[in-house]
């Protein structure tokens, strides 16, 4: 069995360091001109903290699909309307990826609503 830190299963605590650090780089990515790393980065930072709350849950989380149904119950659970609203930003995020679409002040806008969506889903686990 894994050594569980704070508590918390070793998994968990895994998603919710690289959902930190990808939102670090994500800011990083945008100071430095590159839109598409950072809107990846944003999303990836938004996508592993659902899966920190889906495995601390025993939700399944390994695909879009199951992130989405994941976020749908921790609105359900919490009630927080907003919850979908910041990761559906973070989706748009992904998407800009593949189509760079999004000016500067929406990519920005979008880091800031990822790192709101991790504050409230953090919290989730403890």
């Amino acid at each position: 069995m894994a050594t569980r830190v704070n508590g918390r299963d070793p998994k968990v605590e895994e998603h919710l360091r690289i959902s930190r650090q990808f939102l670090r780089q994500a800011q990083q990515e945008f100071a430095q001109g590159d839109r598409l790393q950072a809107s990846e980065k944003a999303w990836g930072a938004a996508a592993h903290a659902v899966k920190a709350v889906a495995q601390h849950r025993g939700w399944q989380h390994d695909g879009h699909r199951y992130l989405f149904e994941a976020i749908d119950k921790i609105y359900y659970e919490t009630g927080d309307p907003e919850i979908l609203a910041l990761f559906k930003a973070a989706n748009s995020l992904h998407m800009n990826f593949y189509e760079n679409w999004q000016t500067d002040n929406s990519v920005q806008d979008g880091i800031e609503r990822v790192e709101v969506l991790l504050g409230k889903l953090e919290p989730l686990v403890d």
